[in-house]
Order: structure tokens, then C-alpha cells, then sequence
């Protein structure tokens, strides 16, 4: 797998432990707790970590420049959502992070629901929502790479804005990348004008594969004016050092969810298009490809959550070496617990993407794709 693939975390930015099956000690949210994931992921190989946003959650910006005030190289990956923020605030207190970081700050910009009316929002229709979206992201964007910036659209209006201080250029980084998600028409139309990068959750290698020539005839057929749109991969990945010890566990932590899932799936019941998409994997079979597990979305697993890639250190690097094949070249990684699993898939997984040649992946255990 080529250098240019870039490898992130995740942190999941909860008040209470207990998320996805972790096991916290203390308080989950402290500074001190926070810390040490950053720390860590800095010690095993990890670039940074999306940082998970949400009404209910700690602000996510701020966890963010605190944990990059305490670091040197984390780069957080900061999820926000433009309903929160207006864009030339959001923009002024970017550009102010990244230059007090030497350009570590990436944003994930969130088009889905939340509990909008806590804090004043009203994103209206699908339509408007992503219109907006579309808007914010052209005008940040805008704000950091021009002065005297005047803009007018159904959603925001700025005039003679310049946002201090003014974001370095670093090689070919002219600003923050502006990650985005999405599996909607409306959401794919906006990736393909205004993202840097279109993440998907794990779905199997087909449908990454359409979903990438879409968004690439997509691209051309809006006349995209910035540079090709990359692609990424958030996915959950159950490492062990034994394939067979991974279905072990796998099947373990499925059943403990299946033991505690109780009345409406929440995922199932407010399912936006890409988490359908995870969902309706389960008529497939509970494994596709060749350790793509679909169990967990059946007992609430949701998001990042619902598909697991299950195996040894080698089984999942050759899956995600099939990912980067079709153009895949940002990871956002993870299991729980949160803190044991970077060090365990940053020691084990990190040096076989990097540094092993595709022909010497080790072939995955067959065992499992009747399972």
C-alpha cells in the first residue's frame, strides 16, 4: 500500500464510557483520559483521529484544540455541523487553530440529523439541508484562500470578510481538508462540487467500486472545479492475532449486543440512505467478501458499527489493500476497547499497510464467508 495512504483513529467524544461495547476507567471525557488516547495514537503510527460530533457531546472544537495543544503531531479530524456554526466564524476559528497547530486541523463537515432545535437550528428538507451545506462549504473555503470575500446565497451572506490570521499554504495543503459523508443523491452532488475527500462506511468492495465511478461522472458532469475528489474508508476493524481467535471474539461481542439490545433499533426506525445501505447488507449473509461481518448492524451496531473487517493483522490488511485498489486512501480506523486498540492495530496493522508488498499478504482464513 502506497505511502500516500493516510491512517486515522477515532475518538468517540462521550460524556459517559461504555460506547460501543468500551470499557472506560474514570472519567471518559477529561482532559487527562483524552490526552492519553492522543498521546497514544502519536506513539503507534497513528496521523490523528475524527473526533465525534453531536447535541449531548462536548463541543467538539474545543476538545479538539485542546488535545492538539497537547501534542505535536495529532491531527484531529473535527466533525462540525453548518447548522452550528455560521461559516465565518467557523472559518476564523479554524484558520486560527491550524496556524497555532503548523497545519493539523481537518474537518469532517455532517449534513445528518441531531436534536437541531436545542440549539436553534431548522435544516428544513433534505434540499435545503444540503444546499446549505454545499454553500458552507464553498464560502469557508472561500474565506481561507481569498480577501475581501463578498458572497450572497439563499443561506449565508457575507461582505468584505477576511478572515486573520490567513492559513499558510503547506506544499499543496492551501487549507484544512473538508472531509464529507453522504450516500443520498442530494449528498453525493454536494461530494462531488465541494468535498476534498467522500468517506464511506464499510460496504463491500461492489459497492465502493460504484460508488466511486458515480461520484467520479458525478464530478464531471457538475463540472467539479477544484482538485479530483479523494476517497475513505470509516470502518470498524476486530484485530487479533489469530484469525480464528478474531471470529472468537467477534462472535462474542455480537452476542453480548444481541443479550442487551432491547426495544427499537434507533438506526433501523430514523435510517438515513447510507445506513439503509449497511443494513440491507444483512440479506447478503452475515460475511461478505472476505471478512466483511454484517451480524453486528442486526443488534444495533449503527454507523462506523453496523460492518465490522474481522481477522488477523494480515487478514485485514489485505482487505483494506483491496479498498485502496479501488482508490481508497484515507483510513479512519477503529475497535474498542478505544485505548488497547490503538496500540494493538497501530503495533500489528499500521507496518503490513506501509511497508509489506500486496503480493505477500497473507490470505485470509476461509473458515468464515459461509458463516
Amino acid at each position: 500500500m502506497p505511502s500516500s495512504s493516510e491512517f486515522l483513529w477515532y475518538i468517540p467524544n462521550q460524556v459517559e464510557g461504555g460506547h460501543r461495547g468500551d470499557v472506560s476507567d474514570g472519567n471518559p471525557s477529561s482532559l487527562e483520559t483524552l490526552t492519553e488516547h492522543a498521546e497514544a495514537l502519536e506513539r503507534h503510527g497513528w496521523r490523528g483521529a475524527l473526533i465525534g460530533t453531536g447535541w449531548g457531546r462536548p463541543d467538539t472544537f474545543t476538545v479538539a484544540a485542546a488535545l492538539a495543544a497537547r501534542t505535536k503531531t495529532f491531527e484531529p479530524l473535527i466533525a462540525i455541523r453548518p447548522g452550528y456554526w455560521r461559516p465565518a466564524n467557523f472559518a476564523s476559528a479554524a484558520a486560527t487553530l491550524d496556524e497555532l497547530t503548523g497545519g493539523r486541523v481537518r474537518i469532517n463537515i455532517v449534513s445528518g440529523q441531531d436534536n437541531l432545535a436545542a440549539y436553534g437550528d431548522s435544516e428544513g428538507d433534505q434540499a435545503h439541508r444540503y444546499g446549505r451545506t454545499k454553500d458552507f462549504m464553498r464560502l469557508i473555503r472561500r474565506l481561507w484562500t481569498e480577501t475581501d470575500v463578498t458572497f450572497e446565497s439563499e443561506h449565508f451572506r457575507v461582505a468584505g470578510s477576511t478572515v486573520t490570521p490567513r492559513i499558510t499554504p503547506r506544499g499543496e495543503r492551501l487549507h484544512p481538508r473538508l472531509y464529507f459523508g453522504g450516500a443520498s443523491e442530494a449528498a453525493e452532488r454536494v461530494a462531488a462540487t465541494e468535498a476534498d475527500v467522500q468517506l464511506f462506511w464499510g460496504e463491500p468492495l461492489d459497492g465502493v467500486a460504484d460508488r466511486i465511478a458515480r461520484l467520479k461522472r458525478l464530478s464531471r458532469d457538475l463540472d467539479r472545479d477544484l482538485p479530483p475528489l479523494e476517497f475513505g474508508l470509516r470502518i470498524t476493524t476486530l484485530v487479533r492475532d489469530t484469525t480464528e481467535q478474531a471470529w472468537t471474539d467477534a462472535e462474542a461481542k455480537v452476542d453480548e449486543m444481541a443479550a442487551r439490545q432491547s426495544g427499537t433499533d434507533q438506526h433501523r426506525t430514523t435510517a438515513a440512505v447510507g445506513q439503509q445501505r449497511l443494513l440491507d447488507l444483512q440479506a447478503r449473509g452475515d460475511v461478505l467478501d472476505d471478512n466483511l461481518y454484517t451480524a453486528p448492524g442486526r443488534y444495533g451496531g449503527g454507523g462506523a458499527g453496523t460492518t465490522w473487517l474481522v481477522g488477523s493483522a494480515a487478514d485485514v490488511a489485505n482487505s483494506l489493500r483491496k479498498y485502496r485498489d479501488l482508490g481508497v486512501t484515507h483510513f479512519v480506523l477503529s475497535d474498542t476497547p478505544y485505548l488497547s486498540e490503538i496500540a494493538r492495530q497501530g503495533d500489528q496493522l499500521l507496518p503490513l499497510l506501509r511497508d509489506e508488498p500486496a503480493s505477500a499478504a497473507e490470505p485470509v482464513s476461509q473458515s468464515h464467508v459461509a458463516a
